[in-house]
């Protein structure tokens, strides 16, 4: 019979922002880490050289920090409560022998490290500007790379947990008007099917377990009036591994963040998660045994589809209680 952890277990969370640029947010940005107090939040577009990244302020308020930046545009960053492990940087954190992922390292958005065993790595996807711009397949080439970073990281055997702003509406209820917007930038047959690719079987969108239907938004444009009609798009995603997707205890996207003097045209995501799981647990006892990672695809499908209907099961539950 399958197990879906509930409040037994610590809880750890991790959450995901894009605040378009880290200095010009410093204020909001800690404000909600002593609200939220987050085990560990990941930056997007920091926007910032290493060197003038505010690392004393959250220094000062007690957060370790590990960033990787680059002057008025991109970059990546990870706050967290208690120090982090194995911090690795571009694509060549794993693919040191790869010519694009080094190539691509020119740009700053990837970062990884191990939160209490869990490897959480933090994406700022490329945009892609438009079809018609030579971003655009920029883009498809990262992705390919994305994929080619999973396949090495797979094989580490650690549990994965990816967050960050994919740029990519994957779905249709991801878009506030998907009769019109599919097709376009972010919305492209060639985008969707590139992230499906890296994602595989591997990773799961968490927030998909919990809030099935369309409406749900996590960024909103600053020039289309878009927060003051609601009209947003859900392009900032966390993934889970099999083997911690049974263990989440919730996922939520902090609408109210957007709603502030000066915001970032995005939302803060987080997920819970009842990690590490005791020892005794009928989860941990069958992932040790290796069973579950020998099936055949069918079967761990079969398996998935029951590990999902059950933490949703668990949810119409609570709101009954």
């Amino acid at each position: 019979m399958l197990r879906v952890f509930d409040a037994t277990g610590s809880a750890v969370q991790i959450a995901t922002w894009n605040v378009n640029s880290v200095r010009t947010r410093l204020d909001q940005v800690l404000s909600w880490l002593e609200s939220e107090q987050p085990d560990l939040l990941c930056l997007q577009e920091t926007k910032v050289d290493d060197p003038l990244f505010p690392l004393e302020a959250f220094k000062s308020a007690g957060w370790h920090v590990h960033i990787h930046g680059q002057k008025a545009y991109n970059g990546v960053a990870l706050i967290s409560r208690e120090p982090l492990e194995d911090v690795r940087c571009g694509f060549v954190g794993e693919l040191p022998d790869d010519a694009e992922a080094n190539e691509l390292g020119a740009q700053k958005r990837v970062i990884s490290a191990l939160l209490n065993g869990v490897r959480v790595l933090n994406l700022y996807v490329p945009n892609g500007s438009s079809l018609k711009s030579e971003k655009y397949p920029y883009k498809l080439a990262w992705l390919g790379c994305l994929k080619r970073y999973l396949d090495a990281q797979e094989q580490r055997g650690e549990p994965l947990c990816m967050v960050g702003d994919f740029n990519i509406g994957l779905e249709a209820r991801d878009l506030p008007d998907p009769d019109r917007q599919t097709g376009g930038i972010m919305a492209s047959d060639a985008e969707r099917q590139a992230l499906r690719d890296a994602l595989g079987e591997r990773l799961q969108d968490v927030f998909r377990v919990f809030e099935p239907d369309s409406g749900h938004w996590s960024w909103w444009d600053y020039r289309s009036g878009a927060w003051d009609r609601d009209r947003g798009w859900r392009i900032d995603h966390i993934y889970l591994c099999d083997e911690l997707l049974g263990l989440a205890r919730s996922c939520v996207i902090h609408k109210g963040m957007r709603g502030n003097q000066q915001p970032s045209d995005h939302a803060p995501v987080s997920v819970d998660l009842d990690w590490p799981p005791s020892e005794d647990d009928d989860y941990r006892k069958i992932r040790s045994s290796g069973l579950c990672w020998a099936w055949p695809c069918s079967a761990m499908n079969r398996f998935r589809k029951s590990l999902v209907d059950s933490i949703s099961a668990q949810k119409v539950s609570r709101l009954k209680a």
